[in-house]
């Protein structure tokens, strides 16, 4: 379930909107153990999401660094790289 967090931090473009709360989404969704809650639990489950989405939206903001910033493109190439190496027949 979490494979789907990515790094989100020194990033050109920063992470989007989108990005922080699918990394929540899937966050939540390996605490609870579920990827779809209850009925019951629903309410409590969006709220765990948007607080580990406003969490991390924070912690992006505060963090810094001197190295230079990533490129998407080349990292999600090197992902995709190390997968076929690994993933091989």
């Amino acid at each position: 379930m979490c494979r789907n967090i990515h790094q989100l931090h020194n990033f050109e473009p920063p992470a989007t909107g989108d990005e922080i709360h699918a990394a929540a989404l899937q966050y939540v969704r390996k605490v609870a153990g579920s990827t779809r809650p209850s009925q019951a639990n629903q309410a409590a489950f969006d709220r765990a999401v948007a607080a580990v989405a406003a969490a991390t939206a924070e912690l992006l903001g505060e963090l810094v660094t001197t190295a230079p910033p990533k490129n998407r493109e080349a990292e999600a190439a090197k992902a995709r790289a190390r997968a076929e190496k690994r993933y091989a027949s």
